[in-house]
């Protein structure tokens, strides 16, 4: 008799975004730009602004996770392991996460964060799906999260109109029954870094006087490049795993794509064969939260998923980093 093999399985879904909006309105008292010419280059209308003294990206993984939690019926101290997906981490160390199982009381958990940018969901989920997998752990947390606000440049009018923050989580546990994460693919390439970095801030260009006078603190994007980009990646890479998994569009049910550019999302779904109607999209209200999208996306659309649903989840983010991962939904 075969041992039935071990799949992990999203259990759960939890989300936070901050009550603060910053409209293209506001962003037109600003900088010099207009709300028509943000929204047809990105397709975003408004994105959500964590305001507050001392708060930082634990502060909208914790609610999303307790939310999680309390969808499941399980305290946080049944938690094993707790990843968190992010660029804008509370501070250089300890991780985020780990600050994270403090403010949930998740006494029981290890925790690290992943750094990948906007694919780092995508990174965290394929490990946390690999602990499932080993048998060792019952319950993994995957968290996307970004305060994309604290290292954004309000006078830059190429990066201020796409970014905002947001965080999600989902509960990975173990099935035997063929539902969840099956396949994954990764992609990276550090010559990227080029286009899409912050300059400073790191043990290269530690911050300085000078560093900050400079702005080198803040996201710098070139975004004609990043775009080229991240339109072959994503695409490219969402195609390889159907064809690796012997699929086509007419299989999958939801292509679930980081917002970072509608048109880069419309790009990805014409490339598998997606009409615009499975495709997840929340771009026009949150903008791009960076690792905290992807998650975001399962979180607003949980409702309208399907069990045995197939999903696709793609993302392309700076380093450069990219990738794909194959779902078949478990509630």
């Amino acid at each position: 008799m075969t041992t039935p093999k071990i799949t992990a399985a999203i259990t759960a879904v939890g989300g936070f975004v901050p009550e603060d909006k910053l409209t293209n309105a506001d962003l037109e008292k600003m900088v010099d730009t207009n709300d028509e010419w943000i929204r047809t280059r990105t397709g975003i209308s408004e994105r959500r602004i964590l305001k507050g003294d001392g708060l930082g990206t634990s502060d909208m993984v914790a609610p999303a996770v307790l939310q999680l939690c309390e969808k499941r019926g399980i305290h946080p101290d049944e938690i094993d392991c707790l990843i968190v997906a992010t660029v804008t981490p509370d501070m250089v160390f300890p991780a985020t996460a780990n600050l994270v199982c403090d403010k949930i009381g998740a006494k029981n958990a290890w925790s690290y964060d992943v750094s990948a940018a906007c694919s780092g969901f995508l990174y965290a989920l394929t490990q946390g799906t690999a602990l499932i997998e080993s048998g060792r752990y019952k319950k993994v947390v995957v968290c996307g999260a970004d305060k994309m606000s604290a290292i954004i440049d309000y006078e830059d009018r190429a990066t201020c109109i796409i970014f905002g923050d947001g965080a999600g989580a989902v509960l990975l546990e173990p099935n035997e029954e063929g539902y969840g994460v099956l396949d994954s693919i990764l992609r990276s390439d550090g010559s990227g870094s080029q286009y899409l970095h912050m300059k400073a801030g790191g043990s290269k260009k530690p911050a300085t006087i000078e560093t900050i006078k400079a702005k080198e603190h803040f996201v710098f994007q070139e975004g004609k490049a990043v775009f080229k980009f991240a339109v072959k990646g994503m695409a490219d890479v969402s195609a390889e795993l159907l064809e690796r998994n012997n699929l086509t569009g007419d299989d999958i049910d939801w292509l679930v794509p980081h917002q970072a550019n509608l048109r880069i999302i419309d790009a990805t779904a014409e490339r598998i064969g997606l009409p615009k109607e499975k495709v997840m999209v929340n771009i026009h209200k949150y903008g791009n939260t960076t690792a905290g999208t992807i998650p975001l996306c399962l979180w607003e659309w949980k409702n309208k998923l399907n069990k045995g649903d197939h999903l696709v989840l793609a993302a392309f983010g700076g380093g450069f980093t990219w990738g794909a991962t194959l779902v078949k939904w478990q509630y």
